[in-house]
């Protein structure tokens, strides 16, 4: 089995769809060890260099992970989340069938300031909920989320109340105030030295940030949310209707 080394396409990168569509048709599964770089030298007929690029860009892309001292292997599907329905971390990471947890690192009261009054329609100063999480999925860091809620509009919400439970299950059967819509901006930073070492990434390395504020059916503001995802386990699915 061979590459074609006529083509102006480079050989790593035909490694590395060939390598693709063997995984995206289930002849590698998760959880599966690729060849090692010495055996895709022999299949294909390349040098080691090119073996370890297509591997390496694989890897980058969250396609594939690896264990020191043991190997590369097919990782684990992305969860992806769709924005074609409103919904939380925990109903997301539950419809693509993996198993997550929740890590809360801080819940404070404090005023609003800077940017909060505005996003949260709330007076300078005003009492808000501050809640950390660490999100993982599989037992793996998953996203760090920061959200702000203003207490006057929630004023049973508690760290007990929130532990182990989901924020928007608490909105709409406790509280007895679904969101239904929101407002979400996503862009690509670089994790501060705290944010990459929660999420078990090197410092200043790429991730997603996104801002979301939710809304109820009058259309007051329920949380405003700023979300740090690692790029390797996030899959955001977006849905257009013409």
């Amino acid at each position: 089995m061979t590459l074609h080394k006529e083509s102006p396409v480079p050989l790593y990168y035909q490694l590395k769809e060939r390598l693709l569509r063997k995984i995206e048709q289930g002849e590698l599964k998760p959880g599966d060890p690729i060849p090692s770089e010495r055996e895709l030298c022999e299949i294909y007929q390349i040098s080691r260099m090119t073996a370890a690029k297509a591997v390496s860009a694989l890897v980058n892309e969250g396609v594939l992970v690896r264990q020191r001292g043991i190997g590369t292997f097919v990782a684990q599907p992305k969860p992806p989340c769709s924005s074609s329905r409103l919904g939380g971390f925990t109903d997301n990471i539950r419809e693509a069938g993996l198993s997550s947890r929740t890590v809360i690192i801080s819940f404070e009261e404090e005023a609003a300031d800077g940017s909060l009054p505005e996003r949260l329609m709330i007076q300078k100063g005003s009492p808000v909920l501050s809640v950390l999480r660490l999100r993982l999925v599989e037992e793996e860091p998953f996203s760090l989320e920061h959200a702000w809620i203003p207490k006057e509009r929630f004023p049973d919400l508690s760290r007990e109340l929130l532990e182990g439970d989901s924020l928007y299950r608490l909105f709409r059967e406790h509280l007895r105030r679904p969101p239904v819509l929101a407002r979400q901006t996503i862009e690509p930073v670089l994790a501060s030295d705290y944010e990459a070492r929660m999420l078990e990434v090197p410092p200043r390395c790429p991730v997603l940030l996104f801002r979301r504020v939710a809304l109820d059916e009058t259309g007051l503001p329920l949380e405003f949310s700023k979300c740090i995802y690692r790029g390797k386990r996030f899959l955001y699915e977006i849905t257009f209707s013409i």
